[in-house]
């Protein structure tokens, strides 16, 4: 979930609570992540963080799994990220690869468990490589799968050989981190989605979901087909910019991205317009995109 701010570039939490209800009850997603990279959490304070969580929490914590985003390249941080969600009602934990570092698979081994031991929560491993550098080998995932708190992985590496091995061997949960890979992902096991894309087509992920494991796989695959003019302008401009820009032409306004991600130039604005035009989600039509103007 992005985190929304208002005119000043200060935290909206009144807003952060509408949108929340919005991508829960109106969108259809059964769970939001807070403090995610798309929720900008490197540029927010540990205050802002939790006191965002608690919003969200208050607001749908009664009908949809919350889970905060606790990780960084700082294991003692991440440790107090992990108790502070834990104390604000999150109902689980995201731990993304320390990045920068460049830690081994052992660095690894201990960063994460260190994480899941500090709490009750369960939590998501994120392997994110293009990030982070590091991939979580397969044989750290095995090892890392005999921990009770850590029950599953949202995964950005690509990898579906990995992926699949990992599934075989144990019982991690996995989740789709790249949103055009949805598809191939359930097709080899995956449970769900982290979605960026979500934040606008949350109803259309369901029916592919719901499509594929009802075994109606050419139904799953024309949702997939018709996302992917809203897949190819996601990963032109990058989740922030795109969910934000996609938010407001969808009549939803979340305030400008944290520098340093600028607000969508008209060029990228006028992209992302056609797109979501192509998709059926926007009434704005792609000749008018220039009048669209970033807060």
């Amino acid at each position: 979930m992005v985190t929304p701010f208002d005119e000043d570039g200060k935290l909206d939490l009144k807003l952060a609570q509408e949108l929340a209800t919005y991508l829960v009850d109106h969108v259809g997603n059964d769970g939001l992540v807070v403090n995610g990279t798309t929720g900008e959490s490197p540029t927010t304070s540990d205050e802002e963080k939790e006191r965002l969580l608690r919003a969200v929490v208050e607001a749908v914590g009664d009908r949809a799994t919350v889970v905060a985003g606790a990780g960084t390249n700082n294991t003692v941080h991440s440790v107090e990220l992990a108790r502070s969600a834990e104390k604000a009602g999150a109902h689980g934990l995201l731990v993304v690869t320390p990045y920068y570092s460049r830690p081994p698979q052992e660095g690894l081994l201990s960063h994460f468990t260190t994480v899941a031991d500090a709490t009750d929560l369960p939590v998501m491993l994120y392997d994110i490589p293009p990030r982070s550098v590091v991939p979580i080998q397969v044989d750290t995932l095995k090892r890392l799968a005999e921990h009770p708190q850590i029950k599953a992985v949202k995964d950005s590496k690509h990898d579906l050989l990995a992926g699949s091995d990992v599934m075989a061997n144990t019982d991690l949960a996995y989740y789709s981190g790249e949103d055009p890979l949805n598809l191939p992902w359930l097709s080899v096991g995956a449970v769900g989605f982290v979605s960026v894309i979500g934040h606008v087509v949350g109803d259309r992920l369901r029916q592919m979901l719901d499509a594929y494991e009802s075994g109606d796989i050419t139904a799953a695959r024309e949702v997939h087909n018709g996302l992917l003019p809203v897949y190819r302008s996601m990963n032109f401009v990058g989740g922030v910019i795109f969910s934000k820009t996609a938010l407001r032409l969808c009549g939803y306004e979340t305030g400008r991205p944290r520098l340093p991600l600028p607000a969508a130039t008209e060029e990228q604005v006028r992209i992302i317009t056609s797109d979501l035009w192509d998709a059926g989600l926007v009434l704005v039509n792609p000749d008018a995109a220039a009048e669209v103007t970033q807060r």
